[in-house]
């Protein structure tokens, strides 16, 4: 078995496909219109399927908002430097919605740098630093 995506509902998906990929540096992988069915779907990724995981992004016509509940929890990223992550995100947040919730640091009790984002729909992303990301 392997992970193959995680889906997460949006209110714009081009605000959306445009914070994946010039923030976080995905690359749009692929999408799909369905006018009748009244969704519309943008797959992005550092990598295709079944090598990497990738992110779901849905579009239901009409809806700009969702409840995100107390369930969930984040999406967690490596990163070569969080800091500079987060200066991508503080640069590009009037435009595209993101935000800094925790800057880059020290996890608590350890050594790992670590930092919090959001993206424009306000789902939580956790910045690992990792070598070689």
């Amino acid at each position: 078995m392997r992970l193959l995506h995680t889906m997460l509902r949006v209110g714009n998906l081009q605000t959306s496909i445009a914070f994946y990929t010039e923030v976080l540096g995905m690359t749009l992988l692929r999408s799909t219109e369905r006018p009748e069915q009244k969704y519309d779907l943008a797959f992005v990724g550092y990598g295709r399927n079944p090598e990497h995981a990738e992110i779901e992004l849905t579009y239901n016509h009409g809806v700009a908002h969702y409840d995100l509940g107390s369930a969930y929890g984040h999406i967690a990223i490596g990163v070569t430097d969080v800091a500079a992550t987060c200066a991508a995100v503080r640069a590009k947040a009037a435009r595209l919605g993101g935000a800094i919730t925790r800057e880059a640091g020290p996890v608590k009790g350890g050594t790992t740098v670590i930092a919090f984002i959001t993206d424009p729909d306000g789902y939580k992303i956790e910045l690992i630093q990792r070598a070689g990301e």
